[in-house]
Order: structure tokens, then C-alpha cells, then sequence
């Protein structure tokens, strides 16, 4: 069941701290709803506050339907030695277990292949120690993974890298939020902001409203701080249509 706080400041910033100190979590474990960035004013005259909607998901996730290929402990001094199915998949794995027993984490890693993506599963005590803020030492260590196995390949393959369930919480509480700001624009008729996220995060809000009658959602800003808004599908056609040359 999720939770939800609600919190307004003079910043977005100080909102979002005040509603993870009040939930007692780490802004790895919300997913987080602009609401409104506020506006300072002139002179102070006309300030607004800025709101945040923070929710802490807690539901449970189920697992892929993909079984892995093997799953063996790693950490200390001890090597990964399952079987894998190819040589970019035994470069990957490899890499991966190498980096984590170097850092002193001890777990189990699977991976399984389908086509020309590699996926590995990364479970233990103090992963999260991994994963860093919003994911970013996670995107990391999957970035540097892709490298070592297509070097080891002849044809492009990507490796997608999961730590602790991470990627699967995410996923789940990005579709989540899409969907109920999605309900909400349909009501009030107002465009929303969400937080800032990386590209594979906006692909998720995207694809989860592709098709959601009467919003339309499009990317704004310059990364990393690039969003996701959605819109009544009426106002961004109605934009596009300005923009348009006439005939």
C-alpha cells in the first residue's frame, strides 16, 4: 500500500526534503510529483509556494516471468562461476561480480539472455549501497557493463542491470504515478509536471499513457533535469496547430 505526504515550501527542493523527513525515506525509495514550482514574486508580492506530492510505494512487485540462467553467490574472494550463454553474457556477469566483490558485497547475481539483450539480477545484503541517489550508480555500473560485452561481441547487445529489485519498484511506481496524474489532468483539465528523470524513466511515463484518453504527455528542459509533462491532449494540440506555418 502506498503513502502519500503533501508538502509546500518556498522551493520544490524544501518541499521534497520536508515530505522524505516526515516519511522517514530516501528519495530512492519515492516517487516524487511536482505539483507546483511556485514563483517567487516581485518583491516578494505574489509569491507562491511550491508543492510536492511525495508517495512511498511499499507494495510488492512481482517477479519477471523469466527464469535466470544460473544464480551463484559472488563476493570476498570468490568468482562467479555459473554458466552463461554466450561470451558477451560471461563478460558481463563477470564484470559485474568483479566490481561488487571488490567493494566488499556479498549476494547472488543470475542473468539470462533474450535476443541481443543481456539482463543480470543482482540480490544481497547492502545493495543498495549500489544503487546510489535516483539510481545513478546503478545506470553507471549497467553503462560500463554494456562496454565489456560488446566489446566481447561481434553484433551490438545491451546489458539492462538490476540491483535489489530497483528497476522493478521503479518501473511499477512510474506506471503508477502516470496513471493517477493522468487521472487528475483528465478532471481538473490542468497540465502537471513530474519530477526531473533520466530517459529510460520518461520512456516508462510515456509508453504507460500512450493511448490514455483525453492527456498527452511530451518531455521538457535539458538534462538532468529534464521532466515529463502531461497535458489535456486538447492544449497540446491546440500548441501545435500555433506553431504550424500557414498555408
Amino acid at each position: 500500500m502506498a503513502m502519500s505526504v503533501e508538502k509546500s515550501a518556498k522551493t520544490v527542493q524544501e518541499a521534497i526534503d520536508s515530505a522524505l523527513q516526515e516519511l522517514q525515506a530516501s528519495v530512492d525509495d519515492v516517487v516524487i510529483e511536482v505539483l507546483d514550482e511556485g514563483d517567487a514574486g516581485i518583491l516578494g508580492i505574489g509569491r507562491k509556494p511550491a508543492r510536492v506530492l511525495v508517495t512511498l510505494e511499499s507494495a510488492t512487485v512481482p517477479q519477471a516471468v523469466e527464469e535466470p540462467v544460473d544464480t551463484t553467490y559472488y563476493g570476498d574472494d570468490e568468482e562467479y562461476t555459473g554458466e552463461t550463454e554466450s561470451p558477451e553474457e560471461t563478460a558481463s556477469v563477470d564484470f559485474v561480480s568483479r566490481v561488487l566483490a571488490g567493494i566488499g558485497i556479498r549476494g547472488q547475481i543470475s542473468s539470462y539472455r533474450e535476443d541481443s539483450t543481456i539482463f543480470i539480477d543482482v540480490d544481497g545484503s547492502d545493495v543498495g549501497a549500489v544503487i546510489g541517489r535516483r539510481g545513478e550508480s546503478l545506470d553507471a555500473l549497467q553503462y560500463l557493463s554494456t562496454l565489456v560485452a560488446c566489446k566481447n561481441s561481434e553484433e551490438r547487445v545491451r546489458v539492462v542491470l538490476d540491483i535489489g529489485g530497483y528497476r522493478r519498484r521503479r518501473e511499477a511506481s512510474l506506471v503508477s504515478l502516470a496513471e493517477r496524474t493522468a487521472a487528475k489532468v483528465a478532471r481538473s483539465g490542468s497540465r502537471y509536471s513530474l519530477e526531473p528523470m533520466n530517459p529510460a524513466e520518461r520512456r516508462v511515463v510515456h509508453t504507460a499513457l500512450q493511448g490514455y484518453p483525453g492527456v498527452m504527455t511530451f518531455s521538457e528542459g535539458v538534462d538532468p533535469e529534464r521532466r515529463v509533462i502531461v497535458a489535456p491532449a486538447e492544449e497540446v494540440e491546440e500548441a501545435v496547430l500555433a506553431e504550424s506555418p500557414a498555408e
